[in-house]
C-alpha cells in the first residue's frame, strides 16, 4: 500500500468517506506541513546560511531522513524521496509551484487561490491537482517570489509585479484586492525562444512570409506587431529581432524584461515602478527619451501602452529606422486607432491628422498575431501602411490566413495566401539588396 493510501485510510474516521484521492492528498499535506514545521524547529539557520544550495539540499535531505525514522513513519524509498523533494522545494524553491516551474510544457501558471491551480500547455487552460495548505501557505510563497526581487506585497500594496530568476514575469494581488484569497499568475520565460523553423513547423506562417520578414528587418523598415494577451506578440518581435544585422547597436525597453536577442551588441532596459512611498518611478517614455542618447541603430519597444507612443514615432522619423515595437489590439485598423489614442496622451496639442501623418510616416507595416479556438497562434495579416486619404490612414493587405472551419478535434482549419498586392516596401527591399521575387506575392500559392 503506498503512502498517500495509508495516510487515506488513517485519516479515515474523521473524513465523512469523501473519497480515497481526496482523503490521501488532505494527509498528505498534513504530513508535508508537520514535517515542514518540525524542520524549522530543530535547523540552525544561521549556520545553514553559510553552506551552498547543495550542501543545503544535503543537509536538509539527512534531517528529513532522521526526522522519519525518529517518528517512526512507515515509508518505502521512494515515498522517502518524494517527500524529501517537496520540503526541498518548500524550503529552497517556490514550494508547489516548483514541478510546474520545471515542466517545459507549461507556458502559464495561474493560481486562483490555494486550492486551484491551472496551467496552460500547448494554447489551452487545464486544471492540475497543485494545491497549497492554505491561503497563508500561498502567501508566504507570494512573499518570497517578490522579496527575492526587492519587492514587496501586504495590505498597503496590495498588487506586484515581479520576475523570477528565470525570467518568467509575475503578477500578485492579494487581499483586500483580490476578494477570495491571493492569485498569482506567471508568464513563463522560454529557456529555448521558438525560432523561424519551429513556427513554419506549427503553421503559424508560411515560407512567402518568413522571406518578407526577413527582408523587412534587414532593409530596416518599421514595424508594429498588434494581437491580444497570449497571442505571440512577444515571440513573432524575437523572431523579426533575429534578422537584425550583428553589426548594429539595438535597444530594447520593456516593462518587464522577455525579450531574447542573440545579437552581440544589445543594451536591455527595464521600467521601475514607484516605491512603497510613491516615488522613484521610471517609465517607458522616460526609458525611450534616455534611449535616443544612447546611439541605438534601433530601438525596440516591448509594448506600447502610453505616453512613449509619441517619442517612439519621433525615434521612427528622426534616423532610427528599423524600429519595432508591439501594440495590444484586435486588427491593424484597431492598432493606428491605439496608437493614435496613446500620442494624445503625451500632452501634445495636434491635430488628428497630424497625429495620423505621424503614424503614416513613422509605420510601414503592420502584422496580426492571434491565437485561435484550439489553442494556436497565426500571423493573420501582414498589412502596409501607404500614406493619407484624406483623413484616413491608407492600409493594403500583403498576406492573410482566412479560417475555414473546425474539425471533429477542434483543430482550426483554414488557408494562408497572398492578396496579390505588390507592395511599395518592395522597392525599398530591392535598394538594400534583398529583394523578394515577385512570386512570393503570388495569390494563387495557397498554404494549409
Amino acid at each position: 500500500m503506498s503512502l498517500r493510501e495509508r495516510l487515506a485510510v488513517a485519516d479515515e474516521p474523521r473524513a465523512n468517506h469523501g473519497g480515497p484521492p481526496a482523503l490521501a492528498a488532505s494527509a498528505y499535506l498534513e504530513l508535508k506541513k508537520r514535517m515542514h514545521q518540525t524542520i524549522l524547529d530543530r535547523i540552525d539557520l544561521e549556520r545553514l546560511k553559510r553552506l551552498t544550495p547543495e550542501q543545503f539540499k544535503h543537509e536538509l535531505a539527512l534531517l528529513v531522513q532522521r526526522i522519519i525514522e525518529d517518528e517512526r513513519i512507515a515509508l518505502n524509498q521512494n515515498e522517502r524521496h518524494s517527500l524529501v523533494l517537496d520540503i526541498q522545494h518548500e524550503m529552497l524553491g517556490f514550494g508547489p509551484l516548483e514541478p510546474l516551474l520545471a515542466d517545459p510544457g507549461v507556458s502559464d501558471i495561474l493560481v486562483n487561490t490555494c486550492d486551484k491551480v491551472y496551467v496552460e500547455r500547448a494554447g489551452r487552460l487545464e486544471l492540475t491537482d497543485v494545491s497549497f495548505h492554505d491561503n497563508t501557505h500561498l502567501m508566504k510563497i507570494i512573499e518570497k517570489i517578490v522579496s527575492r526581487v526587492g519587492r514587496r506585497v501586504d495590505e498597503s500594496s496590495p498588487m506586484v509585479d515581479a520576475r523570477l530568476p528565470d525570467g518568467s514575469r509575475v503578477n500578485a494581488i492579494i487581499p483586500p484586492l483580490a476578494v477570495d484569497g491571493p492569485i498569482l499568475s506567471i508568464r513563463r520565460f522560454a529557456a529555448n525562444p521558438l525560432t523561424v523553423q519551429r513556427l513554419l513547423e506549427y503553421k503559424s506562417l508560411t515560407p512567402p512570409m518568413v522571406q518578407v520578414l526577413q527582408a523587412l528587418g534587414q532593409a530596416k523598415v518599421n514595424i508594429l506587431i498588434s494581437g491580444g494577451t497570449g497571442s505571440g506578440k512577444t515571440t513573432l518581435l524575437n523572431v523579426l529581432s533575429g534578422f537584425i544585422p550583428a553589426s548594429e547597436r539595438v535597444v530594447t525597453i520593456e516593462d518587464a524584461a522577455e525579450l531574447q536577442l542573440r545579437q552581440a551588441h544589445v543594451v536591455r532596459l527595464e521600467t521601475r515602478p514607484p516605491n512603497i512611498e510613491g516615488k522613484g518611478e521610471v517609465n517607458q517614455r522616460s526609458l525611450v527619451r534616455n534611449a535616443l542618447r544612447m546611439r541605438p541603430d534601433r530601438i525596440i519597444l516591448g509594448e506600447v501602452r502610453g505616453a512613449e507612443a509619441l517619442d517612439m514615432l519621433q525615434a521612427m522619423n528622426t534616423g532610427h529606422e528599423g524600429s519595432l515595437a508591439t501594440i495590444h489590439s484586435n486588427t491593424p485598423r484597431d492598432a493606428l486607432s491605439r496608437l493614435e489614442n496613446m500620442v494624445g496622451m503625451a500632452g501634445v496639442h495636434l491635430t488628428p491628422r497630424a497625429m495620423r501623418q505621424q503614424i503614416c510616416s513613422a509605420v510601414t507595416v503592420v502584422m496580426q498575431v492571434s491565437r485561435l479556438t484550439d489553442g494556436t497562434r497565426k500571423l493573420v495579416s501582414l498589412q502596409e501602411i501607404t500614406g493619407m486619404e484624406g483623413e484616413v490612414v491608407a492600409m493594403h493587405e500583403i498576406f492573410r490566413f482566412e479560417q475555414t472551419g473546425v474539425d471533429a478535434a477542434g483543430k482550426v482549419l483554414g488557408q494562408f495566401f497572398a492578396t496579390g498586392v505588390r507592395p511599395r516596401f518592395a522597392e525599398r527591399l530591392r535598394m538594400f539588396g534583398v529583394p523578394v521575387p515577385d512570386a512570393v506575392f503570388d495569390p494563387d500559392r495557397v498554404f494549409e
